[in-house]
């Protein structure tokens, strides 16, 4: 009726059952938002993986980023990569992972698994396995003596051009639950990555194999140089694949004399391999005109290379040692190289500094002059490229003190043993290739 005001309307009776509803759905749609989160960081660590495996450009550091990475994938505690013979039947190498100091000595009497038991079975089965109580598995050969007591166990076999190359395994889930149908996931993802980062660092080992060959055959065998005594050692950079523009010579040459030149041709390609292959037969013909000295001879040398050749910038240093009275005289020239160091009989090393002049190709109006210095009997001439001393982190003049500390140390040795420990003690950081030619007077 007009004029009469309504009461509150009354509430509909509660459903407590849409409650109970609404909360055990919202419960679901956690767990399933907190289940594609956790695959989410699955395939963001899997590509991780893939990416860090990848760059390693060494087989043995391969392999164990492999192994590292699976574990890290599924927290697992142990791993393992066992490396197929050419049989295919048994393991040749066994990359072993998550063992603690006191069981790798426990198991230091004991070989690495031949590929029997569980293990065997995978090689023989090449599918996914997974085993909840390895003891328990109808193939299970038990456990050497001193080995960790395992229970869970997930393999994985990693193909290489569609042949088995090896078996990941993995073992001990940190949170005590056997590996689930996940785990198996991610891991079979994991060695089809694997697969291709092993077939392309073998690829990657055969083109380094290849290129330092080649590089090796460019440069000479040292003849004989009595009454001298010479050595030379050439080290490909670390970086592989790469072809360096490092090389050095010796010649021999009338009247108890020699001739020595070391050089470096810019580039790391087949370009810079055959300028340098080039530029040191040039030298070769050049060196034999009577009367001249290191530095008109390396002024004939970079016209003949602008007027013949498109050579790239060179850094050389071209040396003459003959006899003088009761010692012998030491006649160089240098083209923008690093200065060669000089050690007494009494060990004692000093660099001969001198004007440095242009490398070969910047200016063939250059004249070159020619330096002088006296060595007694017994001493050693070390010539050596910048790839021995330069380091990207530290000073120029910190490395070449080094060397030269380096030098006096080693300087007794025998030559040949004491160009090696030059090139393998080196203060540089290993990035360019390495060439270092000495040369030991004698006593008269």
């Amino acid at each position: 009726m007009a004029g009469i005001e309504e009461g509150p309307r009354p509430r509909p009776p509660r459903d407590p059952d849409l409650h109970v509803r609404l909360r055990a759905e919202l419960g679901r749609t956690d767990d399933r938002m907190r289940a594609l989160v956790d695959t989410m960081d699955r395939l963001q660590g899997l590509l991780d993986a893939v990416v860090a495996i990848s760059r390693e450009v060494e087989l043995p550091a391969v392999l164990h980023r492999i192994v590292t990475t699976a574990m890290e994938l599924v927290g697992a505690r142990y791993g393992a990569l066992g490396v197929l013979d050419h049989s295919k039947d048994h393991l040749e190498q066994f990359i072993a992972v998550g063992l603690s100091d006191a069981e790798r000595a426990e198991l230091a009497g004991v070989g690495f698994p031949r590929g029997m038991g569980v293990l065997g079975h995978l090689i023989r089965h090449p599918e996914p396995l997974r085993v909840e109580d390895i003891v328990a598995h109808p193939s299970s050969a038990g456990f050497p003596s001193g080995h960790p007591r395992l229970h869970s166990l997930l393999g994985v076999a990693i193909s290489v051009r569609g042949e088995i190359y090896g078996d990941l395994y993995l073992s001990e889930r940190h949170d005590g639950r056997p590996f689930d149908v996940h785990d198996e996931n991610v891991v079979v993802a994991l060695a089809g990555a694997a697969g291709i980062a092993i077939d392309n660092v073998r690829l990657f080992e055969q083109v380094r194999l290849g290129a330092e060959q080649f590089q090796r055959l460019l440069l000479p065998v040292l003849p004989d140089l009595l009454p001298f005594t010479g050595a030379a050692v050439y080290r490909p950079a670390t970086e592989p694949s790469q072809l360096g523009g490092d090389w050095y010579d010796a010649i021999p040459l009338p009247g108890n004399a020699v001739a020595l030149v070391i050089g470096d041709v810019a580039g790391h390609d087949m370009r810079a391999a055959a300028a340098m292959a080039t530029t040191r037969n040039m030298l070769r013909a050049l060196l034999f005109e009577r009367g001249s000295g290191p530095g008109a001879v390396l002024t004939r040398l970079d016209r003949a290379l602008h007027a013949l050749t498109h050579n790239p910038v060179t850094t050389t240093t071209l040396a003459r040692v003959e006899p003088a009275g009761t010692g012998w005289r030491l006649t160089w020239s240098t083209a923008g190289h690093v200065p060669p160091l000089l050690i007494t009989p009494g060990h004692r090393a000093e660099y001969l500094f001198a004007e440095p002049g242009l490398p070969l190709g910047v200016d063939v109006g250059q004249s070159r002059p020619d330096h002088t210095r006296f060595m007694a009997p017994g001493g050693t001439l070390v010539f050596f490229t910048d790839g021995l001393v330069e380091h990207p982190a530290r000073p120029l003049d910190e490395s070449l003190a080094e060397l030269a500390e380096l030098a006096t140390v080693y300087a007794g040795l025998p030559l040949r043993e004491f160009v090696q420990t030059l090139a393998a003690r080196h203060p540089s950081d290993g990035h360019d290739d390495i060439a270092v030619l000495a040369l030991r007077v004698p006593r008269l």
